[in-house]
């Protein structure tokens, strides 16, 4: 049995593998749970997910990947290693080739860890393709022609903005700010607010459930329980989709200057075909309820959402596996 070539979307909140002739084998939250006590892993992606804020003081459930680069290497080689293993590549006499990608902004540095980790966990040859590029690959955009194509990539560590045209990125920008970012303004809201101290996980789903970022654009509520800071006993409280969207507003305008700053730099050929193409949003953070009216209302051009957003770098590695042979050759080997 020979190993074969996977595509590895390693986020800081999700890591999919793709194989080649598989499809998608493996969507897991990017979380390692550790006995602190004897430096043993435990339990990984999901299942060290539903640790989170429930462990006792020996147990850490921690996430190895910051900002879309690894911030703990042991640990991200540890996750790599039990993925890689679950979905059972590696062959008896060859180790699969791997596609990684990476923000559009890292350092050498970043570059050489992820290749490293990937390296460590099982891989023959490992490839590195920046994000934006692979995830407008997946949603479908014909980037390889001489247009433009505009892409924003909301992950959970950073968004990816860039413009795309004849199979390479044009200019591009990537902040800080994404998913996570929204659950720390969304904890930070209620225990400033209501003197209440929540959790990530009821963070995230006051953020799937209420959430919007655009003015009206939704009216829903939520009952919500914490500890409360003063007398540190539980407390239930209700929140509306308005204190939320008023809780994120300044955290949505840095993607939006963002995604302005990009297309301000934008060949004016180029811009044209984006007025008439529109963006496209791909990643965890493209559900965001009114993500997509407010930059339509901000960059005065279409905005759409891409089919299935979260599996559209995993797809893109997918489609770029195909190709492998043909860009072994190219600058994507560093």
């Amino acid at each position: 049995m020979f190993g074969r070539d996977i595509g590895i979307d390693l986020g800081t909140a999700n890591v999919l593998i793709h194989v080649k002739g598989r499809g998608i084998v493996l969507d897991e939250p990017s979380v390692v749970a550790m006995d602190a006590n004897e430096g043993k892993v435990l339990a990984v992606g999901e299942e060290a997910f539903r640790m989170v804020g429930r462990t006792p003081g020996n147990i850490v459930a921690t996430r190895p990947m910051k900002d879309g680069v690894i911030a703990n290497f042991d640990l991200t080689e540890s996750m790599l290693k039990h993925f890689l293993a679950k979905i059972q590549v590696k062959g008896l006499f060859s180790k699969p080739r791997i596609l990684i990608c990476c923000p559009t902004n890292i350092t050498s540095v970043e570059q050489k860890a992820i290749r490293e980790a990937a390296e460590k966990s099982g891989g023959k040859n490992v490839y590195l393709e920046e994000e934006p590029k692979v995830a407008a690959i997946g949603a479908g955009m014909e980037i390889f022609q001489p247009s433009g194509n505009m892409v924003v990539d909301i992950g959970g560590g950073t968004t990816d903005v860039a413009v795309l045209s004849m199979g390479d990125i044009v200019t591009a920008s990537s902040i800080k700010v994404a998913g996570d970012q929204f659950d720390q303004e969304i904890l930070s809201y209620i225990k400033k607010k209501y003197k209440l101290l929540i959790g990530e996980r009821t963070a995230e789903q006051i953020k799937m459930e209420v959430a919007t970022v655009f003015p009206g654009a939704r009216q829903e509520e939520i009952d919500i329980r914490g500890r409360d800071m003063v007398s540190g006993l539980p407390r239930t409280i209700t929140v509306y989709s308005k204190e939320i969207e008023e809780a994120l507003k300044e955290t949505v305008s840095h993607i939006v200057h963002a995604s302005k700053l990009v297309l301000e730099r934008t060949p004016p050929e180029l811009s044209a075909d984006i007025i008439d193409r529109g963006v496209i949003l791909t990643g965890g953070g493209a559900l965001l309820h009114g993500i997509d009216q407010l930059l339509a209302e901000q960059l005065k051009v279409p905005v759409l959402i891409a089919e299935e957003p979260m599996h559209c770098v995993a797809k893109g590695t997918g489609i770029l596996l195909e190709n492998l042979d043909k860009m072994s050759n190219k600058k994507i080997k560093l």
